[in-house]
């Protein structure tokens, strides 16, 4: 929804653009009561370029909290004129570069990084991009989460929670990501790496411990099929084998130490009879505890779906199972619970109008 643009005179290159969204949910759980169609999330959104300057924003009302998504202010570097380099330098809440982007899923229930806090996280921080023919690259340090705080649970991304038992907050960070694209063999390819290294804070004693982790990837589009796998691990050093995290108002525990391995695969359908485009997906991924510790057991979350576009309209339709996994009947996500850490299910229906 542009409401100011302009292409020439005192006003060249700017810009202002508003809009939202409204998301509807359906949930069927196989260990808990249905959810029903009820209104899942609004969201105002705006963004704009006055020059090399821009900025983005966007703000979500959830049902019982509300939160930031993202909100930052940039500085076009180059822009790319005559085949040369596009970088750019942001700061403010915006998305930590790490893995598989934008995610490493296709489902609205993303994959088992997203509960981690190593997929679709936003932070505070300054990110400098690059992309230049093939190579893209990423450089970014980020001062702790979006609020500053582990004590606020009503929040997007999933981050470090301040608990009673687990009393931690994230602190700084710093993070480099590279990726090269290319053909090969019929083939669009994409292979990247991403490292960070950074820090929590123990808010009862003020001692820091090393946060520290790393991500190899790979997509394959071939027509519309789509491939992609990807090995992360992230580990904090705290004494105690296990973390807090939180989002979307409640805190959980997962192991402190891990494997993400994930593999997805999707096939993309444009102009299917009514729908403008068709997209059907399955997501597996999978949360593998470091060490022997007998409080940890290894979670899985499997999401099969397809996605449903018709103008402003997007409906993603998905079935998620999940073992030993939070948001899917678990405990939490590497832990052990003897009383619950068999297979749940749900299916999830979510109709968004996007404006």
């Amino acid at each position: 929804m542009p409401v100011v643009s302009a292409d020439d005179g005192a006003d060249a290159g700017r810009s202002l653009e508003l809009g939202g969204a409204v998301r509807f949910n359906y949930g069927w759980l196989d260990y808990g009561p249905t959810s029903g169609l009820q209104t899942e999330l609004v969201r105002v959104d705006a963004k704009g370029h006055a020059g090399p300057a821009f900025f983005s924003l966007q703000y979500r009302w959830y049902d019982g909290f509300d939160a930031v998504h993202h909100a930052y202010a940039g500085w076009r570097l180059e822009d790319g004129r005559d085949g040369g380099p596009v970088s750019d330098i942001r700061a403010g809440v915006q998305q930590v570069p790490f893995g598989l982007l934008p995610t490493a899923s296709h489902s609205f229930w993303f994959g088992s990084g997203y509960y981690l806090g190593i997929e679709d996280d936003y932070d505070l921080g300054v990110v400098w991009q690059r992309q230049h023919g093939a190579h893209q690259w990423h450089a970014g340090v980020f001062s702790g989460d979006e609020y500053g705080t582990g004590a606020n649970f009503d929040r997007y991304s999933f981050d470090v929670a301040t608990t009673e038992d687990l009393p931690y907050r994230e602190r700084e960070r710093a993070i480099v990501r590279y990726e090269r694209s290319g053909t090969r063999g019929g083939w669009d390819t994409a292979y990247g790496a991403s490292a960070f290294t950074g820090r929590i804070e123990n808010r009862i004693d003020g001692r820091k411990h090393d946060h520290t982790g790393a991500a190899l990837h790979g997509q394959w589009t071939r027509g519309p099929l789509t491939l992609q796998a990807q090995w992360a691990r992230y580990r904090y050093d705290n004494p105690e084998s296990r973390i807090a995290m939180s989002a979307f108002m409640f805190p959980f525990e997962i192991a402190a130490q891990a494997d993400v391995p994930t593999f997805n695969v999707a096939w993309d359908m444009q102009r299917t009879g009514w729908f403008d485009s068709i997209t059907c997906y399955n997501n597996a991924s999978a949360t593998l505890p470091v060490g022997h510790d007998p409080g940890l057991r290894d979670s899985i979350q499997n999401v099969t779906g397809c996605s449903f576009g018709k103008g402003v309209m997007l409906t993603y339709v998905d079935w998620i199972a999940g073992k030993n996994m939070w948001f899917a009947g678990g405990p939490g996500i590497g832990v052990r619970d003897p009383a619950n850490d068999g297979w749940h299910s749900r299916l999830n229906v979510n109709i968004g109008f996007y404006f």
